[in-house]
């Protein structure tokens, strides 16, 4: 009787497997291309090499003097935790702007044409970007040295902070797939980023400490993903972190928060970006 009812399992789980093992080569495979690609052509890297060290350089020497710590401090080690957050946030209107071209190039036209899986175009594009980030880090680690931050911390509170980063990547490549996925032009994805990404990243603790904000951006502020990220790397980088002292949930437990925010975000639009890629193949 027990080998009648255990009997049909392997026929169930098999063919999941199959497809799922299918999936994850079909999305190494857009991986390794999408790598190529980058090498062919560098200058998709500026976003993630240049822009930030224009960054960092801009607010350490032209508004860094300006801006008071509550409770002292070097600003530019503070500086520093807050770009992590905002270079890796950022990844979204990347990803935006890349799916965008891809749609208007009829790139992901041909894709529907060949036998791989739906899911497999969507993470490919998203896990080349997140490998991209770690370039990121590499440069803003550098670029801050350069200018005075340092790590106060042990080597494993430095490298979960560096996986905060990648972890909140992540969740917001899915959301640049997203809002790629719904413009119909790379000029439309590009302004998005703008509208909506820019202000998420200087409506935080970024630049500077909340402290000084009026009371109901202060909340708004406190409750960013971006901030979460940004404290997280100061706490654990053992940098400047006013944002400690704020009585808010996520300035207290900015890592778990962090967490939270990214596995909120990736439930959400993951599934959503596949939804809408399948939608678009229909037509």
């Amino acid at each position: 009787m027990t080998s009648m009812l255990t009997s049909p399992l392997p026929t169930q789980v098999e063919p999941l497997l199959s497809r799922t093992w299918w999936s994850f080569r079909n999305t190494l495979v857009l991986v390794r291309r999408g790598v190529n690609r980058i090498i062919r052509e560098p200058s998709q890297l500026l976003d993630v090499t240049v822009q930030p060290i224009i960054f960092v350089l801009l607010f350490v020497y032209v508004f860094g003097s300006a801006i008071q710590i509550p409770g002292g401090g070097n600003y530019h080690e503070y500086l520093i935790g807050g770009m992590f957050g905002m270079a890796l946030v950022g990844t979204a209107q990347g990803t935006a702007v890349g799916v965008s071209t891809d749609m208007a190039t009829g790139l992901i036209d041909r894709f529907r044409s060949l036998p791989i899986a739906r899911s497999a175009v969507l993470a490919g594009r998203v896990v080349t970007d997140l490998l991209t980030e770690v370039i990121a880090i590499v440069v803003l680690a550098v670029t801050g040295l350069a200018v005075g931050w340092g790590i106060h911390n042990g080597v494993a509170d430095a490298l979960a902070a560096c996986g905060l980063c990648l972890l909140i990547a992540f969740a917001m490549t899915w959301v640049g797939a997203c809002a790629g996925m719904l413009l119909k032009n790379p000029e439309a994805a590009q302004a998005v980023g703008f509208i909506f990404f820019l202000p998420l990243t200087f409506v935080s603790n970024t630049f500077v400490p909340t402290q000084g904000m009026p009371a109901w951006l202060r909340v708004v502020a406190n409750w960013n993903p971006v901030s979460a990220v940004a404290s997280s790397c100061r706490h654990l980088f053992g940098n400047p972190n006013p944002s400690a002292n704020t009585l808010a949930w996520p300035m207290q437990h900015p890592e778990l928060a962090t967490v939270l925010w990214s596995i909120g975000l990736i439930a959400i639009f993951a599934p959503l970006a596949v939804s809408l890629y399948r939608r678009k193949s229909l037509r």
